[in-house]
């Protein structure tokens, strides 16, 4: 089964199925399938043709994939735009919500470590 170009695997249960699509998650899954009068266990390959086309419909009335990642962007590009702090924080790439960066946000900030350590060398003593 096929949903706006994303293929939904047919051996997982629909209500985790239809977590591939992007702006779809568990609580919305399971909302479709209610509008759609579909078992949350039933597998893809088990859909009727009838429920399939249902729960294509549905799914395209949402805001979701293509549409709602340019909504994101675009939301993000407005906080720039008016310079507000969460939009300076978007910019400089560093955390948004608060977080402390002094000791955590590593790979927001780009100061990834592969093993632990401080990340110097020991100098060799003679």
């Amino acid at each position: 089964m096929r949903i706006l170009g994303i293929t939904i695997p047919e051996t997982k249960r629909l209500e985790i199925g239809l977590t591939a699509l992007f702006g779809v998650g568990r609580s919305r899954a399971q909302q479709i399938l209610d509008k759609a009068k579909v078992d949350w266990g039933t597998t893809a390959k088990d859909l009727s043709a009838e429920k399939e086309a249902e729960i294509k419909k549905i799914v395209e009335a949402l805001k979701i994939e293509g549409d709602l990642k340019r909504e994101i962007s675009g939301n993000i590009k407005r906080l720039k735009d008016i310079k507000c702090y969460r939009g300076v924080r978007h910019s400089r790439v560093l955390p948004t919500r608060g977080q402390r960066t002094k000791t955590n946000s590593r790979t927001r900030r780009g100061n990834t470590r592969k093993t632990m350590g401080t990340g110097r060398r020991a100098v060799d003593k003679k």
